[in-house]
């Protein structure tokens, strides 16, 4: 994304407004119980997004909600059909809804927006991944907000996101967004499950902060996702140099709040340096893996201390079938993934280079990218 003059972010701030955004919006945001569009809701975050466009802010807008604002147009006859079936017919229909429903407010906001559908599979190819950032370049370039969603109608489970959250920070990546915003029907992450009495937002969320056990185990209404999927998203955006907010999407001038630094949701501080273009990609590949490398413990120090490749001398086992350029998952002895990386060569020859000593890097440095890296 376009970078206006935007100077390095703090670890202890956001972006500045006249930056780059990406926000996603879950479906019980923008959508009433019964389904239907919420035009109050939806209005008001158009109309944030074109006052931030005024300051200079390009902004990419992931929005769920195709299947909710389906279920508000047309009832399903046979309800006995399959949940891929149900969720594409849905989509479908609920897609035309809710892009006519945004291109009308934009344009009486006097802006304009663009469709984009995605699939995980649009993420895996690197010269794909290119053209689709050059896509989302020159429309920001031409002040046209993208509206992005998952192709649900042709999404079949191997091929979809977790949720929209992890689309969002797809995207964010790919296009080294300042900040990344995340809009649910909640505050933000809790000190402890905010059932509880008591419970208190957590404003500021440093690295390696526990989460699980603060966040109770729930999914929204009509979409996949759940609070703690958006806190990993968040942790893992935040290790790439992107400072991520959680937020109440229904909050009056949230976005604005947010880019003005106020203390709006849940801020998960992001390293000030960033990861580069090409560890970013690696980052995207996440469950799209070939293989899997085990390293010893010696390895995994080193790895995480120094700017170092993995190389055979280190690795203990490979499992899988890849080849040169394949995504392989990294694990320590323990069996805890600790990164992902492109391979060098295949998983044949990294089983005959096996301990070796003085062997060609595995995957180097300029392609690996470890979790809770903080940009490394």
């Amino acid at each position: 994304m376009k970078k206006n003059n935007v100077v390095a972010v703090p670890r202890s701030r956001l972006a500045n407004p006249a930056g780059s955004l990406v926000v996603k919006v879950g479906t019980n945001v923008i959508t009433r119980e019964n389904g239907l569009l919420d035009l109050g809701i939806v209005g008001h975050l158009v109309h944030q997004i074109t006052e931030l466009q005024k300051k200079g802010c390009q902004v990419i807008l992931v929005s769920s909600g195709a299947m909710g604002a389906g279920r508000g147009v047309i009832k399903l006859k046979n309800d006995n059909g399959s949940t891929i079936v149900k969720r594409q017919v849905l989509a479908s229909v609920g897609q035309i809804k809710l892009m006519e429903t945004y291109l009308g407010l934009f344009q009486a906001e006097g802006g304009v927006c663009s469709q984009v559908l995605v699939t995980k599979e649009d993420f895996r190819d690197r010269s794909h991944y290119l053209n689709m950032k050059s896509c989302f370049e020159a429309l920001l370039g031409q002040s046209i907000v993208p509206v992005v969603n998952e192709n649900d109608v042709i999404s079949v489970d191997e091929l979809m996101f977790t949720d929209n959250d992890e689309l969002a920070g797809l995207i964010a990546a790919m296009m080294d967004a300042d900040t990344l915003v995340i809009l649910s029907n909640v505050e933000g992450i809790y000190d402890k499950n905010p059932t509880e009495a008591g419970a208190k937002v957590l404003h500021k969320i440093e690295a390696g902060a526990a989460l699980e056990k603060n966040i109770a185990p729930t999914k929204s209404s009509f979409g996949r996702g759940g609070m703690l999927t958006k806190a990993r998203i968040a942790e893992r955006m935040a290790s790439m140099g992107i400072p991520t907010v959680i937020a109440n999407g229904q909050r009056k001038n949230v976005l604005l709040d947010v880019l003005a630094g106020k203390e709006v949701g849940s801020v998960f501080v992001a390293e000030k340096k960033r990861a580069s273009g090409v560890k970013r990609w690696v980052a995207t590949n996440e469950g799209q893996e070939k293989g899997v490398v085990t390293v010893n413990n010696g390895a995994e120090k080193i790895l995480r201390e120094k700017i170092a490749s993995l190389l055979p001398v280190g690795v203990i086992k490979v499992e899988g079938v890849f080849q040169k350029g394949d995504t392989v998952k990294i694990q320590n002895e323990a069996g805890e993934g600790i990164g992902y990386g492109i391979a060098s060569y295949s998983a044949d020859l990294a089983r005959k280079l096996l301990g070796e000593r003085g062997g060609r890097a595995l995957v180097h440095y300029d392609y690996l990218f470890l979790n809770g890296s903080r940009g490394h």
